[in-house]
């Protein structure tokens, strides 16, 4: 059960505007990439900007229209399919002569690809007609990236009907999952991430799209993005319940990500990745029993061998050695590369100005903040057009953001209609309470400091395209978010996809920083950050023996992971002495924090967990 992509690595989502039409940059060259699909007015202004690229009139799909968010996704997914179509078509008829997208589709593909080895083959021939005939075998087998689409499941705001209650089958996660299965992709995937929506993954139920073909495969799969085993093990049971087969478990690491972070509880992923390699069978026929039987029950058919999984994994992938490591040590199929594609402009959308605090990004550029709306921890780039606004904006003394899109307009404190806790509404409602209640000053200005550090996303993600394609998206808003994991600190300069790919797969090098940490240190690292930031912040409260067993389990699965991490085997790719090293000053760290821990449990007289 292997990828069938040609290449070994995705590109994964990110932001809003980053990978908003990736697949239209890279695709034709077999690289796959995800577009976020929740943000429907962003798909309307592609689908102006994009319509004349195939000589046809762009017609507004108007926000009056019924169900206009799932037809604004179906119509720019379509679009987007017809754009690759076109270009790999050409890509096939272009003689192999240097220079040309052909010779640039082959010359990228990863050395021990089957049809790079032909294509080898092909360029040492000497006799004229068996030359012909291998160019034409390798035409015949130039395949596309899949073009794949995200949803981020806790973003599924409730949206009223004409009757001004909420319309069932209308919410933004279900209305961009119904445009997504009611376009003409195949070979394509969904991924889900963030967590389980009972709703959204009720509603798959309801997609025959996604539903086994006459191959025996799927047009449509299922991706899940998970952060263990046991994740991956209750998603995929919930879907084969429902008839629906997870083809892949994408792995992302905690902490070591762009985007919202989702930290577990210690746990690192090298004993992620230990387990699924360990379980993948035990995983396998598992779901498969549970998929059996409710395909049976509507098809009356079962399948004797289980449809095609695969586990995936990404979050702080920098080098070819580590990359190397993932697929020949855990047997991973894919690996998933994000923060360096930001600075590919051949690959991903970014602005010039972004662009360039990217390439100038150091360590400390990068914070794991608490600037997102949904309450979950965020990896932030500081000094970007929309920090410096909202810092503007708080020197006004009128903070916040104008809330136009409302996707993560969560937030009931001060009355029933749901608002974004970035928007200029709450914050005023917010501190005024806050001024009311007569706190201590330091404890104000710590509540007041989480109130305004809240920030836009919905617009901030966004507008790199827009400024990039110089199209209008919210008026008079026009600040950039982005939000690259703590890896970019070690890549600084822009380079062309051919010269990535290549380093990927250690043809080039393009990393002049020594002293990065490998993928697994450098997790480490920010799991002892992220504990050690809960322990400062329980100065002047009261900890209770709940918080003390987190503690307590949190320090048990990061002692648990260094032990896992001495006994791997010594390989190039891990730099095996400094890794060792590593292992021992974080092993010293955990210990400063257990005594940390325990002398604040001492202190509150905490009875012991």
């Amino acid at each position: 059960m292997t990828n069938l992509q040609p290449h070994k690595f995705h590109i994964p989502v990110m932001g809003l505007a980053f990978t908003v039409d990736s697949p239209i940059k890279v695709a034709r060259f077999g690289i796959s990439s995800v577009i976020s699909i929740v943000e429907d007015r962003l798909m309307e202004m592609m689908r102006k900007q994009y319509y004349p690229l195939i000589n046809q009139p762009y017609f507004e799909i108007s926000n009056h229209e019924t169900d206009f968010r799932a037809k604004r996704v179906t119509d720019y997914l379509n679009l987007v399919n017809t754009i690759v179509h076109n270009q790999l078509e050409a890509l096939k008829k272009l003689p192999f002569e240097k220079g040309s997208e052909i010779v640039q589709y082959f010359e990228m593909l990863p050395d021990d690809n089957k049809l790079k080895e032909q294509y080898l083959q092909m360029l040492a021939c000497e006799n004229a007609e068996e030359k012909v005939k291998l160019e034409n075998y390798l035409r015949s087998h130039i395949l596309a990236g899949s073009i794949d689409v995200n949803i981020m499941t806790k973003l599924d705001r409730e949206n009223a009907g004409n009757t001004g209650a909420a319309a069932e089958d209308s919410s933004d996660a279900v209305a961009a999952l119904r445009g997504y299965a009611n376009s003409n992709l195949k070979n394509s995937s969904i991924v889900f991430s963030a967590g389980l929506n009972p709703r959204l993954y009720n509603y798959l139920e309801k997609c025959s799209a996604f539903e086994v073909n006459e191959d025996g495969g799927f047009n449509k799969k299922v991706i899940i993005k998970v952060s263990d085993y046991r994740s991956a093990l209750i998603q995929g049971k919930y879907l084969a319940k429902k008839g629906v087969w997870v083809s892949e478990f994408r792995i992302e690491s905690g902490l070591n990500c762009g985007g919202h972070a989702f930290a577990t509880d210690g746990f690192l992923l090298g004993p992620i990745l230990e387990e699924f390699k360990t379980k993948k069978q035990e995983l396998i026929d598992t779901l498969l029993e549970i998929f059996n039987a409710a395909v049976q029950k509507k098809t009356g058919k079962i399948f004797v061998y289980p449809p095609n999984q695969i586990i995936s994994v990404q979050g702080g992938i920098g080098t070819a050695g580590e990359d190397h490591f993932l697929h020949s040590y855990y047997g991973v199929e894919s690996t998933g590369w994000g923060t360096p594609f930001l600075l590919v402009p051949e690959a991903t959308t970014v602005d010039e100005h972004t662009m360039e605090l990217l390439c100038k990004a150091k360590k400390e550029d990068v914070v794991l903040s608490h600037n997102s709306p949904l309450g979950v921890r965020f990896h932030y780039l500081k000094g970007t057009t929309s920090d410096i606004e909202k810092q503007q904006r708080i020197q006004k003394n009128k903070p916040g953001s104008p809330c136009t899109e409302k996707h993560l307009a969560f937030n009931t404190e001060f009355g029933p209609e749901p608002i974004c806790t970035a928007s200029r509404k709450y914050q005023k409602l917010k501190i005024a309470e806050l001024q009311s209640m007569a706190l201590p000053e330091k404890e104000y200005q710590q509540q007041l400091t989480g109130v305004l550090a809240k920030e836009c996303l919905c617009v901030g993600l966004s507008n790199a395209a827009t400024i990039k394609y110089e199209q209008l998206f919210v008026k008079n808003m026009d600040a950039v978010t982005i939000c690259p994991g703590p890896n970019i600190a070690y890549f600084n300069k822009v380079v062309t996809l051919q010269t990535m790919t290549d380093h990927i797969y250690g043809r080039t090098n393009i990393m002049d920083v020594a002293d990065r940490p490998n993928l697994f240190v450098a997790e480490l690292g920010l799991y002892l950050n992220f504990i050690k930031e809960q322990l400062e912040n329980e100065n002047g409260k009261e900890p209770d023996v709940k918080r003390k067993r987190y503690y307590t389990e949190f320090f048990k699965n990061l002692h648990d992971g260094i032990s896992y991490y001495k006994q791997l085997p010594a390989t190039p790719e891990l730099n095996y002495t400094a890794f060792m090293q590593a292992m021992h000053a974080a092993e010293q760290s955990v210990g400063l924090l257990e005594n940390e821990l325990q002398e604040l449990a001492a202190e509150k007289g905490l009875v012991q967990a």
